[in-house]
């Protein structure tokens, strides 16, 4: 690739999602301190309901694959406590007055977990590769405004952008894209990751647990824990049990009736909001549900409410589709904000069907309330004409079917992230690389997303979402149904773990467990 010459640099605002930040960032606190063994050591183990998927980053989506991966895997940026972009595997990064290329200064002296080094040859592979459709990565479209990707030398890459991006900063830290080794395969990864996290890949026994161990050449603060183990225990009261017996010291539910059992003296209980929405995803290009008509049929029967109460307590809030604080959606500001049976008939009479049969597929093991959400969206939907064959599936086979679009609808837990263009920008325009499993894209969300990207005013962000919202919302897309809560349980001798509104455990590295 040719090398551009760099115009005089000027200091380029971009969001986080929650606040405008700079482009530029010095290195945060301990980023670039010697990695190292301190402290007590000892295993700390999570019990989770489900194996992982898949150990490759760039296509997971389930989010006990997730977890694994981001304390495994680093990223040319992270997300810090309060969801403000900072430095990652880039140190910094700026940008020329025209918006039009960012070049990240990387941190020397990291390391893979074979001991091979990390560079800028690795940065232009990897997102060389995610951008490339063949590589079937789910972050692909995060990537549209990058033209090429350049290794000014071995410390230094410079993306070329078509147009500012003001979201690809916070994208960037998206655990999808993870920057590997410009050495290693699909195939060799999902054997053995190879990473630059905090801890490195032990061991696997299928459907039993995953087994990391303390990466003591960590470019960052030095790791305590010796080793992290994930244990697959599927159901979440089995959980709690192993907890309270010291089977188990850690784990995170979503199921605010079993949480409530496990806190007891020796275990305590953290209630955090999350940016992950609950939804029922209506695949608009298949069957009955192509007709705009019968899809707001679908919205106005629901009673998200009664979906909240009746899964999770009322633990939450309903939403719309933009959860991220900065750019949160109004969840009256929709069709049929309450449930209206005479408008849903009314909708289904203007499609010229009187019964309409929907095949929902549902996973069961990812997440606790999945199940519960699905059986009274089922019965809601009966009053008016409308059914529901549920298709329950395990987390993996749900996952396959998710990601190939193989559904009319589908009962999610998505997740959210503080930029809108990372939570939707793949899924809801025509050229996303996650349309076929959205089901929906418009001329007017293409454009809607695109200046998104192009513009850094805050205020201006604000509106352009909020007009993507009302474009998704009028016309159901999917039903938005409602956020809740993570709930982390740990042990008394579990500290420093710090739960996140995003859900990430990449908080583990910071985490101690006495004996």
């Amino acid at each position: 690739m040719s090398h551009r010459s760099r115009t005089t640099r000027r200091l380029t605002a971009a969001l986080s999602g929650v606040v405008a930040i700079s482009l530029f960032l010095g290195a945060c606190s301990g980023a670039d301190s010697a990695g190292g063994s301190s402290g007590s050591g000892g295993t700390l183990v999570v019990g989770v309901t489900s194996d992982a998927d898949t150990l490759y980053p760039w296509k997971a989506t389930q989010f006990q694959a997730v977890n694994v991966m981001q304390t495994v895997y680093g990223t040319l940026t992270e997300l810090d406590q309060d969801m403000n972009v900072v430095p990652g595997l880039a140190k910094s990064w700026e940008a020329t007055d025209d918006g039009l290329t960012l070049t990240f200064t990387l941190r020397a002296g990291v390391t893979y977990a074979d001991g091979s080094s990390f560079g800028s040859e690795d940065v232009v592979g990897s997102l060389e590769q995610i951008g490339d459709e063949a590589t079937a990565a789910v972050a692909a479209t995060s990537l549209d405004s990058v033209e090429s990707v350049e290794a000014v030398d071995e410390s230094t890459v410079a993306l070329h952008l078509s147009t500012p991006d003001a979201s690809l900063p916070a994208n960037l830290a998206s655990i999808n894209m993870a920057i590997l080794s410009s050495d290693d395969t699909e195939a060799e990864l999902n054997r053995t990751p190879n990473g630059t996290g905090p801890f490195t890949f032990d061991s696997r026994v299928a459907n039993q647990s995953i087994t990391l161990t303390r990466n003591k050449n960590y470019w960052g603060d030095p790791v305590t824990l010796d080793s992290v183990e994930f244990q697959v225990i599927p159901d979440e009261s089995a959980i709690v049990s192993a907890l309270q017996s010291g089977n188990v010291q850690m784990a995170v539910f979503d199921d605010p009736l079993v949480a409530q059992t496990a806190e007891s003296g020796t275990v305590s209980l953290e209630k955090t909001p999350q940016l992950s929405y609950h939804v029922l995803q209506l695949n608009a290009h298949r069957g009955a549900l192509a007709d705009r008509n019968v899809r707001l049929a679908v919205q106005c029967a629901i009673d998200r409410q009664q979906v909240l109460d009746t899964a999770a307590l009322g633990e939450g809030e309903v939403t719309g589709p933009v959860t991220s604080p900065a750019y949160r959606s109004d969840p009256d500001a929709r069709p049929c904000p309450e449930r209206d049976l005479d408008r849903a008939a009314d909708y289904l009479a203007a499609s010229g069907r009187e019964n309409v049969r929907i095949s929902t597929i549902v996973s069961q093991g990812e997440y606790a309330t999945s199940v519960s959400e699905a059986q009274n969206l089922k019965s809601q939907l009966a009053d008016a004409g409308i059914t529901l064959d549920l298709d329950v599936l395990e987390s993996g086979a749900f996952v396959d079917r998710w990601v190939a679009g193989d559904f009319d609808a589908a009962v999610a837990l998505n997740g959210g992230r503080p930029d809108p263009d990372g939570m939707y920008g793949r899924y809801f325009t025509s050229n996303g690389n996650l349309n076929p499993v959205a089901g929906y894209s418009s001329p007017e969300l293409d454009d809607l997303f695109a200046q998104g990207r192009a513009t850094e005013d805050p205020a201006a962000r604000q509106d352009i979402y909020r007009q993507v919202s009302e474009e998704l919302e009028d016309n159901a897309a999917w039903i938005w149904l409602f956020t809740s809560y993570s709930y982390t349980a740990t042990a008394t001798a579990v500290q420093g773990f710090v739960p996140r509104v995003d859900g990430s455990m990449v908080g583990l590295r910071a985490a101690t467990v006495s004996s």
